[in-house]
């Protein structure tokens, strides 16, 4: 199996995608506005993977967070409020704020469990500062990270109950970042004490079946290398200081925030201790070089892919999932009227 999470050029699989995917065998595919037309179309294209790779438990991915990041959209798709929504109840009343979270996500996960979609890359634990790019902005649930960590927490419940895992983002933090890592690559100066704020939701959430790193360059731990490169932010921060040991992907290879042939990008990235890479933009001749230049991955890495596709169901259609979703809907509504 190829350690790596490959994009789809279009809503079915071309002929060359087939081929290529039943060879490489990789790890899983996430899915982008360019591969979703409707329900029935998208469903076809997930049991096709599933058909493919011969993988019931198998990661379909898309980035699903609501608000401006959202790949199923209105109006085939219910529209779903920004994670910085739930902050004002949260803070007004906990438990109410907690519930309409989760219920939230609930309902967001029924719309993917029912396309055949098994992950989304959601909840955003960064915690924004002032002066920060908004690339994280309303993405992030609050500026306090113990309200991030509480609010992530109530997202991934929700998604379970749904039938649908997440993927928390972007370890160990993209709230500082002053430029945007899709188009450059932000260097972050806080000393050390200042980034454990930072970490604290990341370590209330350690037990998370998957993270995503940030493209990040922090001088208190690696003035060289970005977190997704850099082999002493991964051992030192994100499995030691934060404590996760679940499955750890690269974000997308493809973003301007790093340089150099993506093959090498895909690799160096293995060795510094992913799990699994990202390549979002299904460039075959990029997804082939990664097929070629990535190692077999070791045995610890081999467990966290097995542990984070042993939860994953492929969800069949259900008649009364718009009768329920109505239902999670309507009281997340009635808890935000406050």
């Amino acid at each position: 199996m190829t350690p790596a999470i490959f994009g789809l050029g279009g809503t079915t699989l071309s002929a060359t995608e087939r081929d290529f995917f039943k060879e490489s065998k990789p790890f899983g595919f996430i899915l982008f506005g360019r591969n979703v037309e409707q329900r029935s179309q998208l469903r076809a294209l997930t049991d096709d993977l599933r058909s493919l790779t011969g993988r019931d438990q198998l990661p379909i991915l898309i980035d699903q967070e609501g608000g401006r990041v959202a790949r199923m959209q209105a109006p085939e798709w219910p529209a779903y409020p920004s994670a910085a929504i739930f902050e004002a109840l949260f803070t007004h009343d906990p438990s109410r704020g907690l519930e309409a979270c989760a219920l939230n996500f609930e309902a967001l996960a029924l719309d993917l469990a029912e396309v055949g979609i098994t992950v989304t890359c959601a909840p955003v634990l960064d915690v924004p500062v002032a002066g920060a790019h908004d690339v994280i902005g309303d993405r992030a649930f609050s500026q306090n990270p113990d309200h991030v960590a509480a609010l992530g927490e109530a997202c991934l419940v929700g998604l379970r109950a749904g039938g649908v895992e997440g993927v928390i983002k972007h370890i160990p933090g993209h709230g500082r970042s002053v430029v945007d890592s899709h188009k450059d690559l932000p260097r972050v100066s806080a000393s050390d004490a200042e980034l454990s704020a930072d970490l604290l939701p990341f370590q209330a959430l350690s037990g998370a079946l998957m993270a995503m790193t940030a493209h990040v360059i922090f001088d208190a731990w690696d003035a060289d290398q970005c977190a997704t490169l850099s082999p002493n932010v991964i051992d030192q921060v994100i499995r030691k200081k934060i404590g996760f040991n679940g499955l750890l992907m690269s974000d997308d290879l493809d973003m301007k925030a790093l340089s150099g042939e993506i093959g090498e990008l895909a690799l160096a990235s293995q060795q510094a201790g992913c799990d699994v890479v990202l390549n979002c933009w299904a460039n075959m001749t990029d997804m082939v070089s990664i097929a070629k230049k990535l190692s077999a991955p070791s045995i610890k890495s081999q467990d966290r892919m097995s542990r984070a596709c042993a939860v994953l169901v492929s969800a069949a259609t259900s008649a009364t999932l718009s009768q329920r979703q109505a239902v999670l809907i309507e009281r997340r509504d009635e808890l935000m009227s406050f």
